[in-house]
C-alpha cells in the first residue's frame, strides 16, 4: 500500500512539473477584411485587422492564441507560432488564407453548410438584412464579492448593440458592500441592484428571474467581457423560432498567462466551436446517445438565454444546484434539460461571444475538477428528483450513452499520449482550442481522479443542498427569535 502511495504522490509531482512547464500564449482577434481581397483566389493582400483580446498587449513573436473574424463575427480560431522578425498581423492572415484556422478556410465564401448530425431539419433561419429583430431582454449577473472583475464585465455590456435592454446585478450572500457601492456609485440607473441572501449561484438567478421584466432573460457570469454583438446574437434567434426556449453562445479565453489557463483551454474551454445548432427534442440528435441528458455539450452558463415565460413555467434552476450550494455547480445543465424536457428548443450561435477569465492556479484546476464532476451529477439526480416521470428515458439511454462516453475518453487518452507539448511552427490545422479541442498539453490524471470523485459525490451534495435549503427557515426563524 505504502509503495503504490508512493508512486501515485510521484505521478502527480510530474504531472505537475509538466504542468508549471507550460508556457503563456498571447490572445488576439483577426478581422478580415474581404474588401481587400482583390477577389476569390485566396489572397487577402494583407488584408484585415489585428487586435489583442480583452487585457491584452499587442501581439509579438511567439505562440498566440486568434480568433478570427470575417464581417465581425467569429468564425474560426489559430493556435499560431508568430517567428521572430516577422509581422504578426501579415503571418497571421497568411495562415487564415491557407486554411489553417479551426474550422477551415475562412477566406472563402460559399453557400452555407448542410445541417450538422442531428440537427433540425428546420433550424433557426438567418435573421433577414436590416437591423436585427430582437426581443425585450433582462441581463443577470450574479456576483459575489468580485467587484473588481464585476466592473469590467458590466462596461462591456453597457456597450451592447441591442436596442432593449436592461441589466440585473444579484449580490449573493454578501459580506461587504462593496459591489453595492460599485453599482450604485458608478453605474447609478443604468444597472439594478438586488440582494440575494441565501447563497447559491441558481438562488441567485432565481432572483434575477423574479425581477426581469424581458420577454427574454439572459444570463452570464461576472468574470466575462462581452463582445459588443453578445446580446443581440444570443437574442435574435427567439424572434426568428417560436419554439425556441433556450439559446447559447461562444466562450473564449480573455487571457492564456497561466498554465491553468492554457492547460484548461488547450482541453476545449468552454468553447463549443464555430458551427450554428438547434437541438429539438422532437427529433432527438443521432449523435447524441444520452439526449437530452448530456447538457455539457450544448453550452455554459456564461454565455446563456430564455424565453422568460418558459423559464418560469418549469420553476426557473433548481435552488440546490450551482456553485456556492454542496451541490458545487450543474444549475446551467438543469436548466438546458429542464427547458428540453417540456418540448423546446435549444439553439447554439458561435455569433454571440463572450471572453471569459478562465482560473489561473493548479488549485484552481484540482477545484473546478471536482466540482465539474459534482455538478455533472448533481444535475442529473436534480433532473430525476423533480421530473421522475424522466427516468425511463434516462435508464433506456444510458447503455449507449456509456458506450459512447468509454470510446471518447480511450480517444482523448490516446491522442493526450501521442500530441507533444507547445504550438507547431505555423498552427495546428483544425486543432486551436476553439476547434474543439488540440490536447497539446496531456490531461493530467490527478484532475480526471478529482471529477470522478466529484461524480460520485454530486448526488450527495445534491441530497445535502436539498436538505440545508429546507432547514434553513428554521435556523432563521430561531436567530431572530435570539
Amino acid at each position: 500500500m505504502f509503495r503504490a502511495r508512493a508512486v501515485q504522490q510521484e505521478t502527480v509531482r510530474r504531472e505537475i512539473q509538466r504542468f508549471l512547464e507550460i508556457r503563456p500564449v498571447q490572445v488576439a482577434e483577426l478581422d478580415l477584411d474581404l474588401e481587400l481581397d482583390g477577389g476569390l483566389d485566396g489572397s487577402l493582400d494583407g488584408g484585415g485587422v489585428l487586435r489583442p483580446g480583452p487585457g491584452s498587449r499587442p501581439v509579438t513573436h511567439g505562440p498566440v492564441f486568434v480568433l478570427v473574424r470575417r464581417g465581425g463575427r467569429p468564425v474560426g480560431t489559430l493556435l499560431a507560432q508568430v517567428p521572430e522578425g516577422a509581422d504578426p498581423k501579415t503571418f497571421l492572415v497568411g495562415l487564415a488564407a491557407r486554411g489553417h484556422a479551426s474550422t477551415g478556410p475562412v477566406h472563402l465564401p460559399g453557400p452555407p453548410p448542410g445541417p450538422a448530425p442531428g440537427q433540425t431539419s428546420d433550424p433557426v433561419p438567418d435573421p433577414p438584412p436590416g437591423p436585427t429583430p430582437v426581443p425585450s431582454t433582462t441581463v443577470v449577473i450574479a456576483t459575489r464579492e468580485r467587484a473588481a472583475l464585476l466592473a469590467h464585465a458590466l462596461d462591456s455590456l453597457l456597450a451592447q448593440d441591442h436596442p432593449d435592454f436592461e441589466i440585473v446585478v444579484v449580490d449573493n450572500a454578501p459580506v461587504t458592500d462593496a459591489t453595492r457601492d460599485l453599482v450604485e456609485h458608478k453605474y447609478a440607473e443604468r444597472v439594478r441592484y438586488v440582494t440575494e441572501p441565501v447563497p447559491g449561484l441558481a438562488v441567485a438567478h432565481n432572483r434575477g428571474v423574479a425581477v426581469a421584466h424581458g420577454e427574454v432573460i439572459a444570463f452570464t457570469d461576472d468574470d466575462v467581457v462581452a463582445d459588443p454583438r453578445w446580446l443581440t446574437e444570443l437574442t435574435a434567434p427567439f424572434t426568428a423560432d417560436p419554439r425556441l426556449g433556450c439559446a447559447t453562445g461562444l466562450i473564449l479565453p480573455a487571457r492564456l498567462r497561466t498554465p491553468a489557463q492554457v492547460l484548461l483551454e488547450s482541453h476545449g474551454g468552454f468553447a463549443k466551436g464555430f458551427t450554428a445548432r438547434t437541438y429539438d427534442p422532437l427529433d432527438p440528435p443521432a449523435d447524441e446517445p444520452l439526449f437530452p441528458f448530456t447538457a455539457g455539450r450544448f453550452g455554459s452558463g456564461a454565455s446563456m438565454a430564455f424565453r422568460t415565460e418558459v423559464l418560469r413555467a418549469v420553476g426557473g434552476f433548481d435552488p440546490a444546484t450551482g456553485a456556492g450550494t454542496r451541490a458545487r455547480g450543474g444549475d446551467d445543465l438543469y436548466g438546458f434539460v429542464r427547458v428540453l424536457a417540456e418540448g423546446h428548443r435549444l439553439h447554439y450561435t458561435p455569433h454571440a461571444l463572450v471572453w471569459h477569465h478562465h482560473r489561473e492556479t493548479w488549485q484552481d484546476l484540482e477545484t473546478q475538477a471536482y466540482g465539474y464532476g459534482a455538478g455533472l451529477t448533481a444535475y442529473l439526480t436534480a433532473i430525476l428528483v423533480n421530473r421522475p416521470g424522466l427516468l425511463p428515458a434516462f435508464l433506456a439511454r444510458l447503455p449507449r450513452g456509456l458506450a459512447y462516453a468509454r470510446r471518447l475518453t480511450a480517444s482523448r487518452e490516446a491522442e493526450a499520449r501521442g500530441v507533444g507539448a507547445g504550438a507547431g511552427a505555423e498552427a495546428r490545422a483544425g486543432g486551436a482550442p476553439g476547434g474543439h479541442d488540440d490536447r497539446a498539453h496531456a490531461w493530467p490524471g490527478r484532475l480526471s481522479r478529482l471529477q470522478r470523485r466529484g461524480m460520485l459525490y454530486g448526488p450527495v451534495g445534491y441530497l445535502r443542498a436539498r436538505r440545508a435549503l429546507r432547514l434553513r427557515p428554521a435556523q432563521q426563524e430561531r436567530g431572530t427569535a435570539r
